[in-house]
């Protein structure tokens, strides 16, 4: 009777055993200790992508001492976004974010500034 009354509630045990992952695809996922989330992972993997993608050009500035073929006003308006996209990772504590818009941030202005000091 206690069964019947609380499967017709609409928070009945389907829905609490959904809404603390119990049911379906998550009811076969283990928990491991130390593991990172898909999710995470993913993120860390496009952040070594994407943040890598600026070791050439901050190298090939820095060993010529040029930037001629750099934009200034590309890179002042891509460090500012860079920057907020860091404010915004630390805000919802998001490693991966934090992460490669640190790296990203670090390399973009290294680049700034040699483009202003090199031209």
């Amino acid at each position: 009777m206690a069964r019947d009354r609380e499967a017709r509630q609409p928070f009945g045990p389907a829905r609490r055993a959904l809404a603390h992952g119990k049911c379906g695809r998550d009811a076969r996922r283990r928990y491991i200790p130390g593991a990172v989330p898909l999710n995470d992972l993913i993120g860390f993997v496009a952040a070594v992508l994407t943040t890598s993608a600026f070791v050439p050009q901050a190298w090939m500035t820095w060993k010529t001492r040029s930037a001629h073929g750099v934009s200034l006003g590309m890179y002042v308006v891509f460090v500012l976004g860079v920057a907020l996209w860091l404010w915004y990772g630390l805000n919802l504590g998001s490693l991966p974010i934090i992460a490669a818009n640190a790296v990203t941030l670090s390399l973009a202005t290294f680049i700034l500034v040699m483009k202003v000091r090199f031209g």
